[in-house]
């Protein structure tokens, strides 16, 4: 891994994360571990969408990632796709400590397998946890398991009525609740958006596949991010 700096298009420092090996497979272990400094902005995205490959038997990849925002700060994490494909076996987890006064826009964009390749996950493995907490307190927490083959189990009309990608956005700042009306009238039919707290507004999306995915979520961050979303997002 290694991390790029463009030159900065406004206040945010932004980095931009390169898997310098193309992809994930079974026995890798990747670590990020950033920090947000105290009234410092912080843009982290990627250099293209992530791919998790097939992995061989009885072995399993691990990304872990981890960052502190310090009070004033603001972190943006906004990684491009991550692509999950047949034989996968993938243990993530992203860990985000904010200050009391501290603001995040947190995107993660997931797609089961690449519908223009006739792909379908059939035996996979993936593990999802997205942890947030504040001054030291848990504020959010998500989870997600699939198992098998997750084609037929998001075919469900209860679960995801076939849906091919999915992306989980968070938003945790003081203007919150008024962005609540605004992102709703910008969801598609097969998503949704609710203020869980005065200042903690989650969306989840669901897409037909990746091309609608990003149809839908460019302009939300665009707006969420003061129109700050980084130039990787754009190619």
């Amino acid at each position: 891994m290694k991390l790029l700096f463009p030159r900065p298009d406004g206040e945010a420092l932004q980095a931009i994360v390169i898997n310098s090996a193309g992809g994930i497979t079974g026995g890798d272990v990747f670590a990020l571990n950033a920090n947000a400094e105290k009234n410092a902005m912080l843009s982290l995205t990627t250099q293209a969408a992530e791919r998790a490959y097939r992995a061989q038997p009885g072995q399993v990849a691990s990304v872990r990632n981890s960052v502190t925002v310090e009070p004033g700060g603001t972190l943006h994490w906004l990684p491009q796709e991550t692509i999950l494909y047949d034989g996968c076996a993938l243990r993530r987890s992203l860990c985000v400590d904010l200050a009391h006064d501290a603001s995040l826009l947190l995107v993660e964009p997931l797609v089961f397998g690449r519908a223009a390749m006739g792909e379908a996950l059939h035996d996979a493995n993936f593990r999802d946890r997205i942890e947030i907490t504040r001054a030291g307190q848990p504020l959010f927490l998500d989870a997600m398991t699939l198992h098998g083959d997750v084609t037929k189990h998001l075919a469900a009309a209860h679960i995801a009525a076939g849906a091919g990608a999915l992306a989980t956005l968070i938003y945790v700042a003081p203007d919150a609740e008024a962005r609540l009306a605004r992102l709703r009238a910008a969801l598609p039919d097969s998503a949704g958006a609710s203020l869980i707290g005065p200042d903690l507004l989650v969306a989840r999306i669901l897409a037909h596949d990746s091309f609608d995915l990003r149809q839908s979520l460019v302009p939300i961050l665009r707006d969420l991010s003061g129109d700050t979303l980084p130039r990787s997002w754009m190619t």
